[in-house]
């Protein structure tokens, strides 16, 4: 018996559902070269663990202890009651954050603490990557996650409890210089990389701008800053964020077994071509495409009729599921649809795509996760 298909298509057909036109801000699909984001990274001592912290870990006791030789107190030996736990810090420090803003903060346990909720962090220096201290790092945690354990080594636990949050638990203490400009000119550059969309780009601007942008390569696009916003760097990115072009999406199939999900850009196709597999026969040709089950699958209701296409059972046999292309060419929309009317499972869509992939017929990326 063929298992109902449990499967969400997510098909990207923007400019289908918008009446044809869909748009994208400048903004939205590029970033500025040199304004970036930096990781900054640190090391420290979470107490207040009542019980779940480490246990006797050298790096631990050692945190500890230099810790409260910092504090004025001299001590020999660490507690070993499991109040205190090692962490590893780390966080984002997003372009031009200033001294004195906060950023958010995420610390992992680096020992054996069973959960670090409820814990505090002591104050902790983040370092960059050039080994300089641009943030400090201190406050009460968040964990999403609790453990518990129980008699004779029952225990339970939710989420992931060595993992905790810190929301604007770090304050900047040293600006990371950023430069937007360098002789007059700015450099946008693409979220995915595309020599027509760059294209686009270029045009969008310069049509607003005359003989302000260049697309350089397929993720550059090269702006000249205009007279007239001599010393507007700001104002004049902010404008041209705001132009709208219709970028290009490559054609890409993602399929996740796992969780029954089909997504599919509008740019996929598939040419002519005939696959078999298990109980269904797929034909594909320049003017139709045609699904055709076995007579004896089960669960199949009678007649399926939903625009053109038509499935009905006559003398114990099966018809195919037949029903005109649009265009000429098929899509994967319309072989997931039809294959979805049959109960197909996630898995046998994913060996059809494979098939149909590695027969050449499959004109774009496909990615199993």
């Amino acid at each position: 018996m063929v298992k109902t298909l449990r499967t969400i298509i997510a098909l990207a057909f923007f400019w289908t559902l918008l009446g044809g036109a869909y748009g994208a801000r400048i903004k939205d699909i590029t970033t500025v070269k040199g304004a970036r984001s930096n990781q900054l990274y640190g090391y420290g001592i979470v107490v207040g663990l009542a019980g779940q912290g480490d246990s006797k870990i050298e790096y631990t006791q050692v945190g500890i202890l230099n810790a409260l030789e910092t504090l004025g107190i001299r001590v020999d030996k660490a507690d070993k009651s499991r109040n205190i736990a090692a962490v590893i810090i780390t966080a984002e420090i997003g372009p031009f954050a200033k001294e004195g803003s906060k950023i958010d903060v995420l610390v992992s346990s680096a020992g054996d603490a069973d959960s670090l909720q409820g814990g505090v962090l002591m104050q902790a220096p983040l370092f960059g990557a050039d080994g300089k201290v641009y943030a400090v790092a201190q406050g009460p945690l968040t964990t999403g996650g609790i453990a518990a354990g129980g008699q004779g080594g029952a225990g339970i636990q939710i989420n992931h409890p060595t993992v905790a949050s810190m929301s604007d638990g770090a304050i900047v203490e040293r600006e990371i210089p950023m430069q937007v400009v360098r002789n007059g000119h700015i450099d946008l550059l693409l979220r995915n990389h595309d020599s027509n969309t760059a294209v686009k780009l270029a045009d969008a601007i310069n049509v607003a701008y005359p003989g302000t942008a260049l697309a350089t390569d397929f993720g550059t696009v090269n702006l000249r800053m205009p007279e007239l916003f001599t010393g507007q760097a700001v104002n004049f990115i902010a404008t041209i964020g705001n132009l709208e072009v219709d970028p290009e999406v490559p054609a890409r199939i993602i399929l996740n077994e796992r969780t029954g999900t089909v997504v599919a850009t509008e740019a996929v196709r598939i040419s002519p071509v005939t696959v078999s597999h298990s109980n269904i026969t797929v034909f594909v040709n320049p003017e139709s495409m045609a699904i055709v089950p076995s007579p004896f699958t089960a669960g199949v209701p009678t007649v399926i009729q939903e625009d053109n296409i038509d499935l009905i059972e006559e003398t114990g046999r099966f018809q195919p599921l037949e029903f005109p292309l649009k265009g000429g060419t098929a899509t994967v929309q319309d072989l997931t649809s039809a294959l979805n009317k049959l109960g197909v499972t996630t898995r046998e869509m994913s060996s059809i795509l494979q098939s149909i992939k590695r027969a050449g017929a499959l004109q774009a990326e496909l990615i199993l996760n």
